[in-house]
């Protein structure tokens, strides 16, 4: 849970959910990316979750190189830690997906831990005049996708991340069976403590934005690997994200904002910037007299390898 009263936030730039058309605010450019998640963590980020988008047409990409226009300029700029995608974006290959990662060597990457439905189709019921043809091929295909994730991807993850490069993991966690899925590595003594675990809430085919769910699996997980030995971070997708995860810190969870996981600063208004949405969690949890981690303290808590350990 956030220590000493200290909410680490994580800011996740772009993802690779939401399409062009939807925003003109999403950052799709390798200059755009670095912008965004410069702003958030002067903000108050110290966690920056990163994906890589094509910049002819803001696809989501894997290319190791279009990381690697922004990954050294935001290191540059910010003392924040940075985490890589091992999710990248749909229909990529696992090799695809952590293509950017291994190249990188971050202190951390996401790492999802389970397979499962991931329903982005219903977007397209809001009649977009799409900029690009990608965009909604690319939400219909959800229809009949799972999103995989299994016990053999997760092993060959922590083996050449974990291991082969001392990345630490956001073990992102969609739904309950995911939980025990974590413990299981956890029990094989494949994952050890202190770890960071991401609970998402509000995304088709995962668990619901119930706040009966975010204290359920808050409990699920105490029981699993004790509260002493992990770090709780929730988020929320959609219009869910603000109140969720004020929620998630009244209850001494971290939080995580950005435009993955929503587009929007209020109910109607497209955020502007990553760095709008960071700085409204930050007042909220500073209202709730709680303080904000560092980039510091954030990677002693969860025993990261250091900033001048990464391969950009």
């Amino acid at each position: 849970m956030a220590k000493d009263g200290k909410v680490i936030i994580t800011c996740a730039v772009t993802g690779s959910i939401h399409t062009p058309t939807m925003s003109e605010h999403l950052p799709l450019t390798p200059n755009e990316i670095a912008e965004n998640a410069i702003g958030a963590a002067e903000a108050g980020a110290s966690i920056l979750h990163l994906h890589a988008r094509n910049p002819e047409d803001g696809s989501p990409t894997p290319d190791p190189d279009v990381f690697m226009q922004f990954l050294p300029r935001i290191k540059q700029s910010t003392d924040a830690v940075v985490n890589i995608t091992t999710g990248g974006g749909h229909g990529m290959t696992l090799e695809e997906r952590c293509a950017g990662a291994l190249r990188a060597s971050p202190e951390m990457t996401s790492l999802n831990m389970g397979s499962m439905n991931f329903g982005l189709y219903p977007i397209l019921e809001k009649n977009y005049d799409w900029k690009y043809e990608w965009e909604p091929k690319y939400l219909e295909m959800t229809r009949d996708f799972i999103f995989r994730n299994t016990f053999k991807d997760i092993e060959w993850v922590l083996k050449e991340l974990g291991e082969g490069h001392g990345v630490r993991f956001e073990f992102e966690c969609y739904d309950m069976g995911h939980l025990y899925n974590l413990a299981h590595f956890v029990d094989r003594g494949l994952v050890k403590p202190p770890f960071f675990v991401q609970t998402i809430f509000g995304i088709l085919g995962g668990i619901g934005a119930d706040i009966e769910n975010l204290t359920h699996m808050r409990r699920i997980a105490n029981k699993l690997f004790g509260e002493e030995n992990y770090e709780w971070s929730i988020l929320a997708a959609g219009r869910h994200q603000m109140s969720f995860v004020t929620t998630g810190a009244i209850l001494g969870g971290n939080v995580r904002v950005g435009l993955e996981d929503s587009l929007y600063i209020g109910k109607g208004q497209l955020a502007t910037s990553n760095a709008e949405q960071v700085t409204k969690i930050r007042r909220i949890i500073e209202d709730l007299s709680l303080e904000v981690a560092t980039p510091a303290e954030a990677r002693e808590r969860l025993a990261l390898k250091g900033g001048d350990q990464v391969g950009f």
